[in-house]
């Protein structure tokens, strides 16, 4: 399993669409800040100079957060079939496959991350107004948020291994995180099961979440943590049963 997670990560280095998300991302970051301070400096009443509002567009951004996991994921998932036959010829063994791309591409999608996030609060912290405890709000927002945010890592490693096309892994994306307590809600009304699982969903979660950050009465939030660590073990069970028993053609 090492040879092979040395060869894939010798291919991950080399990825030139990975190294410019990542530069891209951070520059996002930067950019964000910049504009959010400038506003600050020239508009005495604008109202969204803070930290706290700068915080909150990554614990909102839902769908920019996946698209970001996405793009990371796709460094080793991509349209490598040629290399996935290979590897399989060779006698590599499937689950050796599946685990080798999916922890390369969560290291470095996770390095990036916390290098990300060290950005963020450097910046907020030096350029815009805050207040005593936006930091520790953030984290502790953040906390609740990545059990979320990587069980759609896991999702789409998932989905991308088992050759899921691209629409369709989106679609599924925005079902289970991005609508899901809507429809849950809806069936509610008809069936109290449904309440249980509502108050589950991730958007539910994620949408509480942003609210307690900015009502800054944001604490530790247990259901957070079930909710991913069930959608993580739900994504990884199928995509190591369905991938390996794939035909690669």
């Amino acid at each position: 399993m090492m040879n092979y997670m040395k060869s894939e990560q010798y291919r991950l280095l080399r990825k030139k669409s990975l190294h410019l998300t990542s530069l891209v991302c951070l520059a996002l970051i930067a950019a964000a800040a910049a504009v959010l301070a400038y506003f600050q400096r020239t508009d005495p009443t604008f109202p969204y100079g803070t930290a706290s509002f700068y915080y909150s567009n990554l614990l909102g951004g839902t769908v920019l957060v996946l698209i970001v996991i996405f793009l990371f994921n796709s460094s080793l998932t991509g349209r490598d079939t040629d290399v996935l036959k290979n590897a399989v010829s060779f006698g590599i063994r499937r689950s050796t496959i599946y685990w080798s791309k999916l922890l390369l591409t969560l290291g470095y999608f996770l390095i990036i991350s916390v290098v990300g996030v060290a950005l963020m609060i450097a910046l907020g912290e030096t350029m815009l107004a805050t207040d005593s405890g936006s930091v520790r709000n953030f984290l502790t927002a953040l906390g609740n948020m990545a059990p979320i945010a990587l069980s759609a890592f896991f999702f789409i490693h998932s989905m991308k291994m088992m050759k899921v096309g691209d629409v369709y892994v989106f679609i599924v994306l925005l079902v289970v995180y991005g609508f899901s307590g809507y429809l849950l809600r809806i069936g509610a009304q008809k069936l109290d099961a449904f309440r249980t699982l509502y108050d589950y969903a991730p958007d539910t979660l994620l949408g509480q979440n942003m609210m307690a950050f900015m009502g800054q009465t944001v604490q530790f939030n247990a259901a957070c943590w079930v909710t991913g660590v069930i959608l993580s073990a739900a994504a990884i069970v199928i995509g190591v049963t369905k991938f390996s028993k794939q035909t690669i053609d």
